[in-house]
């Protein structure tokens, strides 16, 4: 389905690629019921249409929403202001948005700062008579103050609730103004995944940042669509000729224009990155890489020759890999040793997920479980060569016990016990500090470069190492801790008992 710009605004995961966000099962079962395609999962099965048999909570304990998540990434842009058209409290998200930014800065070898932003602090007058002028009043402050190269407005609940007419305040700015004002559709209630809030910033930026009517095509320029980790792709790409445009966090507002004048746009995950990459694609011809993501060597081979054969630098990117296997294989087979017989389990984004549990297993490490945030059946492109789970059964095998939960911490004792693992690799924070008090090592990975690419599997497999030499410390803090939840429910072995029980019960139902 193509991507309508034309719309403010862009339509939720659940409503273009059938996101769902509770699942348990083998991941052969998932892969075989997501099929890249849409069907009819029989009555009972709370699917609304697809052939995958969506389980429902009865409640959410734990989670974050899609305003955070654009948000933080609007943030992150360098020289551009933040206004949240919100209650103060939704601001309470800056506090990770900094910390990612600071980061991100240092990683890229630039000055640490903190981001800018500012609330139109909506109060419960302004829920009765409106908002509309406290967001303008907002938009100019932002521009007076800090005189940025773009101003990105997230809406809130609050916004979305009272209905104010957000695009004609930031229309009306930005020709007042002279700068993009970009508004970000994003209520925290309009989508039951957060990774919505990705899409509803790219949607932004594709109408009113990405130049429309974009220079000559820059030949050697590829997009590299990232979060806020360690710039370990501009090496890789440089062994090819190429220049990398990393883009949307940590980049600046001129790199994010410049986007449509590329050759061809990659990412390391296509959670991440899919709607960008595909409307690229469809409104500036700016190829999309379609290959398994840059994990594991299978996935990074893949996306190498991918990337090569769209910019016609085939011989320069077999004789990296070449090199690369010869220089990383030897120490790959020395993690193997120290690693053989380890288990380990995998909490994180679906797309990022997959590419981590195959560099687990390059490092023959054991991977009987793992927990996703969300499911995406599809992605935007809609083209199978980015079908990630099939990718990673097809190369690695499938995994026993491969489950989705919205960040559920009340079914995260049950899921480690059933899958007995020596570490966890998350990467959102709080589930890390559970595993912990059950005696497991937990790897936070907070630099989301970590395991891209064939030195990634050399680091990831060290972290490994030094997360087990730990062990007897998160044993002792289990000794020493209790656990929040009634005794009947830590003896259950199904941690998807509730939802099961929630699930309408019809003939044929296969939840």
């Amino acid at each position: 389905m193509a991507i309508n710009l034309r719309s403010p605004s862009a339509e939720t995961r659940e409503q273009r690629l059938g996101t769902i966000t509770s699942w348990d099962g083998p991941a052969s079962r998932l892969a075989n019921e997501s099929a890249f395609s849409r069907g009819d999962c029989g009555p009972g099965c709370g699917g609304k249409g697809q052939r995958i048999c969506e389980l429902e909570s009865p409640f959410s304990q734990g989670s974050t929403c899609s305003e955070q998540i654009a948000e933080s990434q609007a943030s992150n842009v360098r020289d551009a202001v933040l206004v949240q058209h919100s209650p103060i409290g939704c601001a309470a998200g800056h506090i990770n948005s900094n910390a990612f930014f600071r980061n991100g800065l240092m990683r890229r070898g630039l000055a640490p700062r903190n981001v800018t932003g500012l609330s139109s602090n909506l109060i419960e007058r302004d829920m009765i008579y409106g908002g509309a002028e406290k967001l303008r009043a907002t938009i100019k402050a932002a521009v007076e103050r800090h005189q940025p190269k773009a101003v990105f407005v997230a809406t809130s609940c609050a916004t979305g609730i009272i209905g104010d007419d957000v695009e004609s305040v930031v229309r009306d700015c930005e020709d007042e103004l002279g700068v993009p004002v970009v508004a970000m559709y994003c209520e925290g209630f309009k989508s039951k995944h957060w990774s919505s809030g990705f899409d509803a910033i790219q949607h932004g930026v594709l109408r009113h940042v990405v130049k429309p009517k974009p220079g000559p095509r820059q030949d050697n320029l590829v997009n590299i669509i990232v979060l806020w980790g360690s710039d370990v792709l501009t090496p890789m790409l440089a062994e090819l000729g190429l220049e990398a445009n990393n883009i949307l966090t940590v980049a600046s507002v001129d790199e994010i224009a410049r986007a449509s004048e590329a050759a061809a746009s990659a990412t390391f995950c296509y959670s991440v990155g899919g709607y960008l990459g595909a409307a690229l694609e469809e409104q500036y011809g700016v190829q999309e890489i379609k290959a398994p993501q840059p994990y594991g060597f299978d996935g990074t081979d893949a996306w190498l020759r991918a990337l090569a054969k769209a910019t016609g630098r085939e011989e320069r990117a077999e004789a990296y890999i070449a090199r690369e296997h010869a220089r990383v294989r030897p120490q790959i087979e020395r993690l193997r040793e120290r690693l053989k017989g380890v288990r380990g389990y995998v909490a994180m984004g679906a797309a990022y997920a997959h590419g981590v549990i195959g560099v687990l297993r390059e490092l023959g490490v054991e991977v009987p479980g793992s927990l996703v945030f969300h499911h995406d059946p599809v992605y935007d492109s809609h083209d199978v060569r980015q079908d990630t789970l099939g990718h990673m059964i097809d190369a690695y095998g499938d995994v026993e016990h491969f489950s989705i939960s919205n960040r559920q911490p009340y079914q995260f004792y049950n899921l480690l016990k059933r899958s007995d693992p020596d570490f966890i690799i998350i990467r959102h924070g709080g589930l890390a500090g559970l595993a912990s008090r059950l005696g497991v090592p937990a790897i936070a990975l907070g630099d989301a470069s970590t395991a891209i690419g064939y030195q990634g599997m050399i680091d990831l497999g060290e972290e490994i190492v030094d997360a087990l030499a730990q062990r007897k410390f998160h044993q002792d803090l289990a000794g020493h801790t209790s656990l929040p939840y009634k005794q009947w429910w830590l003896d259950q072995a199904d941690p998807y008992l509730l939802a099961r029980q929630n699930a309408p019960q019809a003939a044929g139902s296969r939840v």
